[in-house]
């Protein structure tokens, strides 16, 4: 099977500059592509985890990936899909988070200097050395104004009346250059983006067409939502950390445990690697057995992400709390002072400092609600002591926001 035919089934295709072109490219000689994140933050999450999987998928064929994190334009800010400026991140900031990255894409990819092997770049080591004269005197004369206004990251800021700043608008520019940079550079022949990535994807190309002659290519995922619409990568508790020091394999794993219904069966396509066979087994028993599906999904995306053993311990906690009803000391777990839980700390205080709620209004509102438990016990009173006399055997106190989001409280030794 080809790349293309595999990326296809997998159901990563949305768009293509030239799929008859690129196939016949592909399927004669290897090939470089590259991919670009945001450096925002110390880890890359579960919205960008079909990115991954394609490099992952492009390496496995023998392609080259490179993934350029935008050190540089990080600092700009694509406008895509925003009605507000990014915060501005420092310098120091941004290498933490390239290194946060770094780490994320390990987890997938094989770095080093072969043929297909991943390499990752900062664009801040091209860009940050143009001077702005040079730049639009040698590039800005290809860009055209009235097609830039047009271009959806643009024009739905515009139709809502909110503010573009002109810092954001060169941001397609520079995105165009730094394809332009990897084709002259990398040989990179290919960029690879979500369907919002588009007009930014073929000003890029473009570029390198009136540059160098040569034709260069783009191809656009489908953005993901779950079935009830909401964003790939979010959940109640905030983003879906690939990393582990930024979220437990545990929470991971139960992210995944508690797809919807329908997307189940999409999921299994684009996140786990299943044979044809696999998947039509796979697909017989979400048919039959929903939950035994969801299960066998989280533990396979799980340990894509996380390894075997992390995986299997973060299903065998899940089985211990919710089958049979235990409390597991591989859940996620908080640490107070003893004097500070002998003198108590109110409940709707704990549910907050625990990360069962954003706030610590909606900590009162999810209590009021009856949907918070201590030991399993719904908590009657906002006002609630929770205290050293409530430790159980097992050394923790278990607290509970909903049926399926649980912490342990338990004393610094």
């Amino acid at each position: 099977m080809s790349f293309i035919e595999d990326f296809t089934n997998r159901g990563y295709f949305y768009q293509c500059t030239n799929l008859e072109q690129l196939s016949k490219l592909m399927d004669s000689k290897k090939i470089a592509a590259y991919v670009g994140f945001d450096c925002t933050a110390k880890s890359l999450h579960a919205g960008s985890l079909m990115q991954i999987m394609i490099l992952r998928l492009l390496q496995q064929h023998g392609h080259k990936p490179i993934i350029i994190v935008g050190g540089a334009t990080t600092k700009i800010g694509d406008p895509t899909g925003r009605d507000d400026m990014r915060k501005v991140l420092s310098n120091e900031e941004l290498e933490e988070n390239f290194a946060g990255i770094k780490k994320s894409l390990s987890k997938y990819l094989t770095f080093g200097d072969g043929k297909s092997d991943a390499v990752m770049l900062n664009n801040a080591s091209w860009l940050e050395t143009i001077k702005w004269i040079d730049f639009l005197r040698d590039y800005g004369k290809y860009f055209s104004v009235n097609r830039m206004l047009t271009m959806d990251s643009v024009k739905l800021r515009l139709e809502r009346d909110q503010p573009m700043s002109f810092l954001e608008f060169n941001y397609m520019l520079l995105q165009a250059y730094d394809f332009y940079h990897l084709n002259t550079v990398h040989d990179c022949v290919l960029q690879f983006g979500g369907s919002d990535q588009w007009g930014n994807i073929i000003m890029g190309a473009d570029l390198i067409k009136r540059l160098t002659g040569i034709e260069a290519h783009g191809i656009t995922t489908p953005l993901l939502t779950t079935a009830s619409g909401v964003k790939m990568g979010k959940s109640v508790g905030g983003a879906v950390w690939l990393n582990e020091d930024m979220l437990s394999p545990y929470d991971y794993f139960q992210y995944w445990r508690n797809t919807e219904d329908l997307d189940v069966i999409r999921f299994a396509k684009l996140y786990c690697e299943y044979l044809p066979n696999d998947l039509e087994q796979f697909k017989k028993l979400a048919a039959i057995e929903i939950n035994q599906a969801k299960k066998q999904l989280a533990h396979r995306i799980t340990e894509l992400c996380h390894g075997k053993e992390a995986a299997n311990l973060a299903m065998k906690t899940a089985i211990r709390i919710f089958e049979e009803k235990n409390i597991d000391e591989n859940l996620p777990t908080i640490y107070v002072s003893q004097d500070r839980l002998k003198s108590g700390i109110l409940a709707y205080e704990v549910l907050f400092e625990a990360g069962l709620a954003e706030s610590k209004s909606e900590s009162k509102r999810l209590i009021r609600g009856g949907g918070a438990r201590i030991n399993d016990i719904k908590i009657e009173d906002e006002n609630t002591l929770i205290t050293s006399a409530m430790i159980l055997e097992s050394g923790f106190i278990k607290l509970s926001a909903g049926k399926k989001k649980h912490i342990l409280l338990t004393t610094n030794q």
